[in-house]
């Protein structure tokens, strides 16, 4: 199994930065994307930024200018840099892989979540 354990998650005021973290652990043979979803309260999970293992991003339009997506493939992490933070990204953040490793072959894998507030 794949496992993707998250954090740099937290209470922040309105404008300032954090950096969340994910890392992958297991036999992993190749990881091909990783990314960020969110989900806050009383709404769906949603995709906030994703990577590929050449490099490629893909941000959404309501965070572009704001958040970097990045990978380091030899540690088999993502990482996103959230700045000028708004109290509407206030959400539960979700690391998410897929890619194939030696058991159970194909995977797609869900970190546990980390919070992430901002206050106004």
């Amino acid at each position: 199994q794949v496992q993707l354990v998250e954090s740099g998650g937290g209470l922040v005021q309105a404008g300032g930065s954090l950096r969340l973290s994910c890392a992958a652990s297991g036999t992993i043979f190749r990881i091909n994307t990783m990314g960020w979803y969110r989900q806050a309260p009383g709404k769906q999970r949603e995709l906030v930024a994703d990577t590929t293992r050449d490099g490629s991003t893909n941000l959404v339009d309501s965070v572009k200018g704001r958040f970097s997506i990045s990978r380091d493939n030899t540690k088999n992490t993502v990482y996103l840099q959230m700045n000028s933070l708004k109290p509407e990204v206030t959400a539960l953040y979700y690391c998410h892989a897929a890619g194939f490793a030696v058991q159970p072959g194909s995977f797609r894998s869900w970190g546990q979540g980390t919070p992430v507030t901002v206050s106004s």
